[in-house]
């Protein structure tokens, strides 16, 4: 969940960008863009800013997210079915910063891939990672 005023914040002070919100989302730029417009924003390029010029109560502390229509339903559902939440999940949400990487090319069954591709692009290694790190602490293999 991110409220306006903490997306707006974010993108202020470049801590997030338009392209991954659109990401986060799975949604356009442009989608993106539209969304904030559509709350009463305009962007002012001299002060890098989001300006308020709409009729309404400032939609501040509005989730963000309930304005995109497209909403992945899965984690929702997980919760509801396993009530122990995990790093996974936790993921699955809001992932967090990129630790240092190594590529390595692997090949996934359609069972596994499909859930994979439902996160964004840029959070994929995060996810398997995370996956990866549950079942060797299970098995002893890490602390």
């Amino acid at each position: 969940m991110m409220l306006v005023k903490e997306m707006l914040n974010k993108i202020i002070v470049k801590e997030i960008t338009i392209k991954e919100l659109a990401d986060t989302y799975d949604v356009s730029t442009r989608t993106i863009q539209l969304k904030i417009k559509k709350l009463g924003y305009e962007w002012d390029s001299k002060q890098s800013i989001y300006r308020y010029v709409g009729k309404d109560p400032e939609p501040l502390d509005l989730d963000f997210s309930t304005l995109i229509s497209k909403t992945n339903k899965m984690p929702a559902e997980q919760k509801q079915s396993n009530s122990e939440v995990d790093a996974i999940d936790i993921l699955l949400e809001n992932p967090k910063d990129r630790s240092k990487r190594v590529y390595r090319g692997f090949y996934f069954d359609d069972d596994v891939l499909s859930i994979i591709d439902r996160i964004p692009k840029n959070y994929k290694s995060e996810l398997v990672n995370e996956a990866l790190r549950k079942v060797f602490k299970e098995k002893g293999l890490l602390d």
